[in-house]
């Protein structure tokens, strides 16, 4: 299938400064949340935080990239597309020097809220400013790797920094300064762009989103990135703890994480260019849920005999997630289709991922150990296989609605 809108649709902004402005924003969106999972329990110590307030935590991703990335067309529709991404990322980048100044917990809590809201805007906003402006398959293959490596790099680096330094709250401080990296390009390209056709094209009037629902593939296609997401936020939040518990060093576990994420490297380097090509994505689909339930099943049966093969298989079945952000423009045609299927899916289902980390993290303080907690969680690659079967067909939600 070809792609629907390979041509640029805004010439004013070279191809070379769109690159690096997504680059820029990809990396960004993801640091802030994945990082407090592999030094979750030096930022408790350090601040006094309850297992209950910790486990709520590690949930905040998922709900405020729910709650504010419903609210994130509305808002781009006012201040302008590029305008809206820009501030998001002021946002985030107030929100996560702020968060480690202070040894409050509610002052940490809401600047968390704050950088999470910021990165929540670009979340939504991000592939539909592609679309806009053209070269939808090299930059949301740009886009889409962005965000893995980013999610990669959090885990990776913060807890031998926090190490390395004493202090948690430099392995979390740094992420605030990667993200002020990106403030001068989009404040210029916010200038720039604010009554840019591209700018029109996405911020104008919209179908309604109830239309958005009645597509098929709009509500497969939230099933399969929500429950993707869950499970990406629970190994954010709780998978360097389970390794933890197995005997593992911190610094080993956070390994563990990274290497889960960054076998979507890979998977974000080339399924853009897969779903563009192929006419159908049926066997990604079944392999994406059966190497879900298998990496679950060796961390319930043997999580610290060889902890690699089962970060491998949960690394390869989140794959889905990379699929799942391509398929946002992959199944759209017009950038206002595309902005709105990206406010309805990726709200829903990071509303969705939001239950999974806290639903975990109350299951394990009332059970004691992870048992139940990794069957559940094996048992939902179920609807993730059949939601990835529904939208493993090239349609495209603007002929549903």
């Amino acid at each position: 299938m070809p792609d629907a809108d390979a041509r640029p649709r805004s010439s004013a902004v070279p191809f070379g400064i769109l690159l690096v402005a997504v680059v820029l924003v990809s990396v960004n969106l993801r640091p802030g949340a994945s990082s407090p999972g592999p030094v979750l329990e030096e930022v408790r110590e350090g601040l006094g935080m309850s297992a209950g307030v910790a486990g709520a935590m590690t949930g905040l991703p998922g709900l405020c990239f729910g709650l504010v990335g419903a609210l994130a067309v509305g808002f781009a529709r006012r201040v302008g597309m590029t305008a809206a991404i820009a501030i998001g990322l002021t946002a985030a980048t107030v929100g996560l020097l702020l968060r480690v100044a202070t040894d409050d917990v509610p002052v940490f809590l809401l600047f968390t809220l704050v950088a999470l809201a910021g990165m929540a805007v670009g979340n939504v906003l991000v592939p539909a400013w592609i679309k806009a402006h053209g070269h939808a398959v090299v930059l949301m293959t740009v886009y889409g790797t962005g965000l893995v490596v980013g999610g990669t790099v959090g885990s990776l680096v913060t807890a031998p920094v926090t190490e390395a330094s004493g202090s948690w709250k430099t392995g979390l401080g740094m992420w605030g300064l990667m993200v002020a990296l990106a403030l001068p390009l989009w404040g210029w390209l916010a200038l720039r762009e604010r009554r840019s056709p591209a700018e029109h094209d996405v911020s104008g009037e919209a179908a309604p989103s109830g239309r958005i629902a009645h597509s098929p593939t709009a509500v497969a296609l939230t099933v399969l990135f929500g429950v993707q997401s869950m499970h990406a936020y629970v190994q954010f939040g709780w998978l360097p703890q389970i390794y933890r518990d197995a005997g593992i060093s911190a610094s080993s576990a956070g390994a563990l994480q990274a290497l889960l994420s960054s076998v979507g490297i890979a998977g974000a380097l080339v399924m853009p260019t897969v779903i563009a090509r192929s006419r159908g994505l049926h066997a990604l689909m079944i392999a994406f849920g059966v190497m879900l339930a298998l990496g679950y099943a060796g961390l319930l049966v043997a999580p610290a005999t060889v902890p690699w093969l089962w970060a491998l298989l949960l690394g390869l079945s989140g794959l889905a997630f990379p699929t799942a952000i391509a398929l946002i423009t992959a199944r759209t045609r017009h950038p206002s289709v595309t902005a709105q299927l990206s406010g309805f899916v990726q709200p829903i289902g990071y509303a969705l991922a939001a239950i999974g980390p806290f639903v975990v993290g109350l299951i394990h303080e009332a059970t004691g150990d992870w048992q139940l907690v990794i069957v559940l969680l094996a048992l939902t690659s179920v609807p993730l296989t059949l939601a990835g079967l529904r939208v493993a067909s090239p349609t495209y939600v603007d002929d549903e609605i």
